[in-house]
C-alpha cells in the first residue's frame, strides 16, 4: 500500500511539472488557401493587433524591412509559376517581407529562405526572388488586426492585399491559367501521346486485360519513339506480344530492347531480355 502511494505521488508530481496552461497568443496564427485560375495560393502568417499604437512610422519605422506580420516568417506558397511586376516567381514557398519606404510607398519582397523568425539577421539580396513597389493608401478607419488577403480574383490573376491600422497596399499578380488550359486542350485535341499509350498498354498487361488492344497501344508508343528508341518501351512491347501469342514479334522487340539496354549500360534490362530470349528459344 505504501509503495502504491509513492507511485501515485510521483505521478502527480510529474503531471504538475509537465502540465502547461494554454493561453491565447497575442498574434494568433492564420492560414488560408485560395484557388486563382488553376493555381493554388496558400498564405500562413501571424496577425498582430494595433492595440492603440501608431504602427507605420513609429512601431515599424520607415526605411526598414518589416517582417510583414509577427513571429515566424509570413509564408506564401504558389503551386505554379506566377508573374509579379513583370518578374517570374517560380512555384514554391517564399517569406514575404516589406520594405517600408514611406507612408505612401512600400516594396514587397519574396524571399526564398522561409525559416527565419522575423527579419533575417543577415539579409541576403540574392535570396530575393522577386520584388515590387506598391502604392500605399490611407483609409479613413482603423483595421485592428493585420489582414493579408487575395481579392479581385479572375481566371488569370488576382490581387495580394495587405491592410493594417490605416494603411492599405495591393500587389497584382498573374497566373498561367491560359497557358495550362491551352496545353491541355492541345494535348486532348492532338490525341494521346506516346507516354499515354505506353501507360495504358502497361496497365492492360499487368491486369491481364485485352492483349489485342494492349498490343495496338504499345506498338503506337514504340512507333512514336522510333527516332529515339527506349529500351523499356521495347521490353514492354516484347512481353505484350508474347502475351498476345505473337512469339516472333516478342523476340524481335526483345532483341531490340537488349541492344539499346546494352548501349545504355542497364544491366537489369540486359538480364531480363536475355532470360526471355532464352525462354523463347531465340538464344
Amino acid at each position: 500500500m505504501k509503495k502504491l502511494l509513492l507511485i501515485l505521488l510521483a505521478f502527480a508530481a510529474s503531471y504538475s511539472v509537465n502540465a502547461q496552461i494554454e493561453t491565447p497568443q497575442p498574434s494568433p496564427k492564420a492560414k488560408f488557401e485560395q484557388k486563382v485560375g488553376l493555381t493554388d495560393v496558400t498564405i500562413e502568417y501571424s496577425r498582430p493587433g494595433v492595440k492603440g499604437r501608431k504602427i507605420f512610422g513609429d512601431l515599424e519605422s520607415f526605411g526598414t524591412i518589416w517582417r510583414t506580420g509577427a513571429n515566424e516568417n509570413t509564408k506564401i506558397t504558389f503551386s505554379d509559376d506566377v508573374m509579379v511586376a513583370g518578374q517570374t516567381l517560380k512555384a514554391g514557398s517564399y517569406a514575404l517581407f516589406t520594405k517600408l519606404i514611406s507612408a505612401t510607398e512600400w516594396e514587397f519582397m519574396f524571399y526564398t529562405d522561409t525559416s527565419n523568425w522575423g527579419t533575417p539577421q543577415n539579409w541576403d539580396d540574392s535570396k530575393v526572388a522577386a520584388s515590387a513597389k506598391v502604392a500605399v493608401e490611407a483609409i479613413p478607419f482603423v483595421v485592428e488586426t493585420l489582414t493579408i488577403d487575395i481579392n479581385n480574383i479572375s481566371n488569370n490573376g488576382a490581387n495580394l492585399e495587405l491592410i493594417w491600422d490605416s494603411s492599405y497596399a495591393v500587389l497584382p499578380f498573374t497566373v498561367p491559367t491560359e497557358k495550362t488550359v491551352l496545353a491541355g486542350i492541345n494535348k486532348i485535341m492532338n490525341g494521346p501521346g506516346e507516354a499515354d499509350y505506353y501507360a495504358a498498354a502497361a496497365y492492360y498487361l499487368s491486369e491481364g486485360k485485352d492483349m489485342k488492344k494492349a498490343t495496338e497501344w504499345i506498338d503506337k508508343a514504340v512507333d512514336m519513339t522510333k527516332d529515339k528508341p527506349r529500351f523499356w518501351y521495347l521490353r514492354r512491347q516484347a512481353l505484350i506480344h508474347a502475351a498476345n501469342g505473337d512469339k516472333a514479334g516478342a523476340i524481335k522487340a526483345a532483341k531490340q530492347s537488349l541492344t539499346y539496354a546494352k548501349e545504355a549500360g542497364n544491366d537489369g534490362y540486359v538480364k531480363m531480355n536475355t532470360a526471355s530470349l532464352k525462354e523463347w528459344g531465340a538464344m
